[in-house]
């Protein structure tokens, strides 16, 4: 009788345990469709800051100072982090763009400066974009006549013809492509002990060199134009408050990720261009064709190919980004679930900064590898005033009710705009006195 009853208690308490687990197994499969149907502006955003511009700046700062900047990586992931978690919590609770709230909340002429401002940056960074698409394709010996002009007609039928969750399926499939720039890096056989020394502990010069390159590196990790950008895709996806957690996280998962990868480009060039004394290194092309004799052909052929992948992905969302800036602060429709009828301006816009940033390109003398620097400080310099926007806007409880920003998020960011300014004033006296 006794082992009757310890029997089938036994089976009892094994039918619960499986219920209890299958209502375990439930619920995390909830959660995990509900963060791969939010995931994507975050991640996306974050990664398309590795672009020409900036891993030509990353290859500069690995062949010109070697580990010495890889201290800058770890305060940047925090900064990209707060700064980004900011506009995707005010997109998830607001249900607007950023510069929709700047025109609704300080009128239109910090808009219009935001706008043009914005416009003028971008157009250099989509310039550079389309610069990196000529380089890598030149590695590969296809005309930068040739590789442009199908680079800007592909990017613009993808964004024309296709509805945002299909863009956005490419887009996370490009995300997945920078690990090129990691098996570089493997095979450049660096130090890492050495690289891992230099990551903890700062190495900081104060000459206007040193000070062009850090602020170039912040400029396009930490971009202006991603904050709309982002906050434009949380809106479009429809993402309220509710699923703010899942929203988080994949910024989390995006600034974290970014930030790997700019690692791995630095270290890559600094085991072996800054160690073989390769350090006047105009572009991330010149780079690649380096790393050929130093690391090996795979080195040379993958770094070329993550530029590529790079430079069109960024091809693809900058203009997207100026057009959402644009057409949001002067209350136009704008996105891509919108027809070109429904969203004439939008579109247009669009497609002046594709042909304008490829056409650029094309011209016999376009001084492209200062394009490429110099709109990555223009980012630096731009950075400061679109962070300050946000900061008065996600501190406004009347806008974002109880999610405003804690006391630990505005000290960072304002830590992050103060930095910039102070850090713009200091290169500007450097490079004149």
């Amino acid at each position: 009788m006794n082992w009757a009853v310890l029997l089938r208690s036994g089976v009892e308490n094994l039918q619960n345990h499986g219920a209890s687990l299958q209502k375990r197994l439930r619920s995390l499969r909830r959660r995990l469709l509900l963060l791969l149907a939010v995931i994507g502006p975050g991640l996306i955003t974050s990664n398309v800051d590795n672009d020409a511009g900036g891993i030509t700046v990353y290859t500069q700062a690995g062949a010109q100072y070697g580990y010495a900047l890889l201290w800058a990586l770890i305060p940047m992931t925090i900064a990209l982090y707060v700064t980004e978690e900011m506009c995707a919590r005010m997109g998830v609770v607001t249900g607007k763009g950023l510069s929709d709230l700047i025109r609704e909340e300080f009128g239109f002429r910090p808009t219009f400066f935001v706008m043009i401002t914005g416009f003028f940056v971008d157009l250099a960074n989509v310039v550079a974009e389309f610069a990196g698409v000529a380089a890598a394709m030149q590695i590969f010996h296809v005309s930068k006549y040739v590789a442009v002009p199908l680079a800007a007609i592909l990017v613009w039928i993808l964004v024309i013809q296709g509805t945002y969750r299909q863009v956005e399926v490419i887009f996370l499939f490009a995300c997945v492509l920078y690990l090129s720039y990691v098996f570089s890096a493997v095979l450049a056989k660096p130090d890492w002990l050495i690289a891992a020394k230099h990551t903890v502990i700062p190495n900081v010069h104060l000459d206007s060199g040193y000070l062009v390159m850090l602020t170039g590196l912040i400029g396009t990790t930490i971009a202006p134009w991603q904050f709309f950008y982002l906050q434009a895709g949380f809106v479009e996806k429809k993402v309220g408050p509710r699923q703010y957690p899942q929203a988080r996280a994949d910024v989390i998962f995006g600034s974290v990720s970014c930030m790997v990868i700019v690692f791995f480009i630095i270290v890559c060039t600094a085991a072996t261009l800054y160690a073989s004394g390769h350090r006047n290194i105009n572009d991330a092309a010149m780079a690649a064709q380096a790393l050929i004799p130093l690391a090996g052909k795979w080195a040379g052929t993958l770094f070329a190919f993550g530029l590529l992948n790079a430079s069109l992905f960024a091809a693809s969302i900058l203009p997207l980004s100026t057009a959402h800036v644009i057409c949001e602060g002067l209350g136009f429709e704008a996105g891509l679930d919108h027809k070109f009828a429904e969203a004439p301006i939008f579109y247009w816009l669009y497609t002046v900064l594709i042909v304008v940033g490829a056409g650029v390109v094309l011209l016999p003398r376009a001084p492209l590898w200062k394009i490429l620097i110099f709109s990555q400080v223009g980012n630096g310099i731009w950075l400061p005033v679109v962070v300050i926007f946000i900061l008065l806007l996600v501190n406004r409880r009347d806008l974002m009710g109880e999610y405003v920003n804690t006391m630990t998020y505005n000290i960072v960011a304002w830590v992050t705009a103060i930095g910039m300014i102070v850090l713009t004033l200091i290169l500007t006296y450097t490079g004149l006195f």
